[in-house]
């Protein structure tokens, strides 16, 4: 008896999965244990072996697209066996219905816009390559560039096109083997993920009917467009000349509405856009010959006793340039405006005292593989620390509060499109130098965008260093869905008091962020106090 395959939960945050590869087709048999496919979750990319056997007889979702949770992704059964009744409720009409109810709809259905309505890819022989789900937070991706153009050949395992994320540049995978027949859109533009960027099949491959159904809906959008048109030349018209004899100079609509508020001929008036043309600009910068010797007169009539003094005319352009907001600046404008938003932040400032952490720092330079930074101080500090408070280590979820027992503590870097926050995970058991060379190799990859997945997720607390620009001090907003985050001001060479006399210190301030859901006040100040300890005393950091 037939059986459905339905997409499983593989991770405890996943909603939906994203069918990576088929290593099975229709038609296979598939035994108990048999890789049947790999699937893309919200974390990462995992194999998904059957726990059962059979034959499969259908495959639903194709390669790159994403499926929700339970749904049915493929049926195993016997040979010939029908499984229609089975996709009842979870499958597209087209991928339902056996051939012979498409020949009775065919013959319901006369001309051929209907049955063009009907056709799908594989009946063409073809196969439609979607925006991909590369990262647990895109929502769509920019084609950053073709490796290929129409009519070249393509294999199942070329790289088709290099897709710009909200964290870095992927290579995109054609999975399958024939003909590029079509590109959706220009490197450059962006596609929502599942959206349709480029159809592969045999040369000479008519997909005119596929590309008459995803453009159906645009066509009606467009009908629109002359009646806009028409309203916008309307609207233009009252406006169209100030006075019967400037009506043949070329003047913008806005500049002949300001001449004309003014009392001024736009044929006196030379233009400074292109062939002569007359705007804003020129009009308002404009003084009238006839009215420079009253204006004279009458700044002079009140000199009597003081010279009048008469100002230069300044004329300035304003002017300004946009541009597209990039994937990465889309997705950290949203989470950032979620955790502020959603997570209550209060905060909490302690200057520490870095005259030991400089000398200690020095010493294990000499002897240390890779150059250690105050910063690598800082995040072995903090991971020592949250082991000690592990309330500050935790996360708000809803109807619980986790406690996470492993310190993986993410260090926020800026690139030039953004920011990224790659994770050091177990930082507490790491050396400094273990610290330091693995920072320094996330630098090296955010700038080259190069970090995966892999590289940003599963942090329990996060970092942010802007001491090396000279800040002081700051707040950072909360790294949703950490419970806390540490700001790290510039270390500063300030007069300080010791043992009751003032005396030149370095002294750097560290801010606490912290979500008051999960963490209180005097929860907070316990762990800056432990964080001081540490980085004063960095000896403690090495036992």
């Amino acid at each position: 008896m037939a059986e459905v395959v339905r997409m499983p939960k593989m991770s405890d945050t996943m909603t939906e999965g994203v069918i990576a590869k088929w290593h099975k087709k229709v038609g296979d048999k598939v035994n108990s244990g048999d890789l049947v496919a790999e699937i893309e979750t919200d974390k990462a990319t995992m194999d998904f072996e059957s726990y059962q056997e059979g034959t499969l007889l259908y495959i639903g979702p194709k390669e790159g697209e994403a499926v929700a949770i339970d749904a049915v992704i493929a049926v195993l059964g016997e040979p010939g066996e029908d499984f229609q009744a089975l996709l009842s409720g979870d499958a597209p009409a087209a991928e339902k219905a056996p051939e012979k109810t498409e020949e009775k709809k065919a013959e319901e259905v006369s001309g051929s816009e209907s049955s063009a309505s009907t056709v799908t890819p594989e009946e063409l022989g073809c196969t439609v390559i979607t925006m991909p789900l590369l990262s647990d937070t895109m929502k769509e991706g920019v084609i950053a560039q073709w490796n290929f153009k129409v009519g070249d050949t393509i294999k199942s395992d070329d790289a088709i096109a290099d897709v710009e994320t909200d964290k870095a540049t992927m290579e995109v995978t054609a999975y399958a083997d024939g003909t590029l027949l079509y590109v959706g859109l220009e490197a450059g533009q962006a596609a929502k993920v599942n959206d349709i960027i480029a159809i592969v099949g045999p040369a000479g491959t008519d997909i005119t009917p596929l590309l008459n159904q995803k453009s159906a809906p645009a066509k009606a959008e467009s009908a629109e467009a002359p009646k806009a048109d028409s309203t916008a030349a309307v609207t233009a018209a009252p406006v169209a000349s100030s006075s019967s004899d400037d009506s043949r100079v070329k003047a913008s609509p806005l500049a002949r509405k300001i001449a004309q508020e003014k009392g001024i001929n736009l044929g006196d008036i030379k233009g400074s856009a292109d062939g002569g043309r007359i705007v804003k600009k020129d009009v308002e910068s404009f003084v009238p010959v006839a009215a420079q010797p009253a204006e004279t007169k009458a700044a002079a009539a009140p000199a009597t006793e003081a010279k009048a003094i008469t100002l230069p005319t300044f004329v300035g352009e304003e002017r300004y340039t946009e541009k597209p907001v990039n994937q990465m600046r889309k997705t950290i404008a949203r989470r950032l405006a979620e955790s502020l938003f959603t997570a209550p932040h209060f905060y909490l400032t302690v200057s520490i005292d870095m005259d030991n952490a400089m000398a200690a720092r020095a010493q294990i330079n000499e002897i240390a593989p890779v150059k250690v930074s105050f910063n690598d101080i800082v995040v072995k500090a903090v991971a020592v620390a949250l082991k000690k408070h592990p309330a500050v280590n935790s996360s708000w979820q809803g109807d619980k509060i986790r406690f996470n027992e492993h310190t993986n503590i993410g260090v926020a870097m800026a690139v030039e499109d953004g920011l990224l926050v790659p994770v050091v995970r177990f930082a507490d058991g790491k050396s400094l130098s273990h610290i330091s060379a693995e920072v320094k190799d996330f630098a090296q990859k955010a700038k080259a965008k190069k970090l995966q997945p892999a590289d940003w997720e599963g942090s329990t607390f996060t970092v942010s260093n802007l001491g090396m620009f000279g800040i002081d001090e700051f707040t950072s907003i909360i790294n949703s869905p950490d419970g806390a985050i540490l700001s790290v001001g510039a270390i500063q060479a300030v007069p300080v008091v010791k043992n009751g006399a003032v005396v030149p210190g370095n002294v750097m301030k560290v801010t606490l962020g912290c979500d008051h859901r999960v963490v209180d006040g005097a929860t907070g100040a316990a762990f800056l106090q432990t964080l001081k300890s540490l980085v004063e005393n960095p000896v403690r950091l090495l036992a």
